[in-house]
Formats: structure tokens, sequence, C-alpha cells
């Protein structure tokens, strides 16, 4: 694997979101629930999954996901998707989700996690991520 096109395709596919915690996406503690940033961090690891491979991308597995700290309602979250591993037909994307207070520049880092994706065909079957001519 051509490992130049491997890094600029990491570059181009970092992928980052804004969303603002309101009532409607949090729980009985008035705090984002774990199911929604799942949810959020599934979409934005999707995205730079298919903006790295430019291939049909499916979630086959999602590891270790760290809530180090609970996410209020009324703050904003951006959600950082990064392309960390790829091999013959898949590839895993780590997803941090920060914090930022609106009302000053303290951003924190509140949840870590990773997604394993796996390029498919028409089928529906794994298919090689790089072309046999982008492995030149």
């Amino acid at each position: 694997m051509n490992k130049l096109l491997i890094q600029k395709r990491e570059e181009i596919s970092e992928t980052r979101v804004a969303k603002m915690v309101f009532p409607g996406t949090t729980n009985h503690y008035d705090t984002l629930f774990g199911g929604i940033a799942l949810q959020w961090m599934d979409e934005v690891a999707y995205i730079a999954a298919t903006r790295f491979s430019r291939k049909t991308m499916v979630t086959i597995s999602t590891e270790q996901v760290d809530f180090k700290q609970p996410i209020p309602s009324g703050i904003l979250v951006e959600l950082i998707a990064r392309v960390v591993h790829v091999g013959r037909t898949s590839l895993k994307v780590e997803v941090s989700i920060f914090l930022e207070q609106l009302d000053s520049d303290k951003r924190t880092k509140a949840v870590t996690g990773h997604f394993n994706f796996v390029a498919v065909d028409s089928n529906k079957k794994p298919t090689p991520i790089f072309d046999e001519d982008e492995n030149a």
C-alpha cells in the first residue's frame, strides 16, 4: 500500500461536526443521552470512513468508548473523526467529542471511541479499499 496515498487520504478525510446539546437529546440528569452520543459518533465516523475510501462503508463494530465526563444540556460539542488504521477491506476511525462553553474559550475532551468499518461491494461482500492501480 502506498503510504503517501494513505497519509493524504487521512488528511482529507478528517471530519469535524459541531452540534448543540438541546433538551430533546438529554436524559433525566439533563446530560446528553449516551445513545445519542454514540449515534452522533457513528455518523461522523461513517463520513470520515467514506471520505477516506470513496467506497460503500458499513460499521462492523465499535471498540471501547470512554465517557470521561457528562455532557450537559446547553453546551456546544465538536465531534472529530480521524482514520487511524487501514487494512485491506477495513479501517478504524477514532472519534472524540469535545465540549465548548459558549461564554469562554475552554475546551475539554469528554468522549473517545473507535469505530470499525468494512468496504462492501454491490453484493454487500467485503471489497478492497484500494483498487489495484492505487496499490502501486
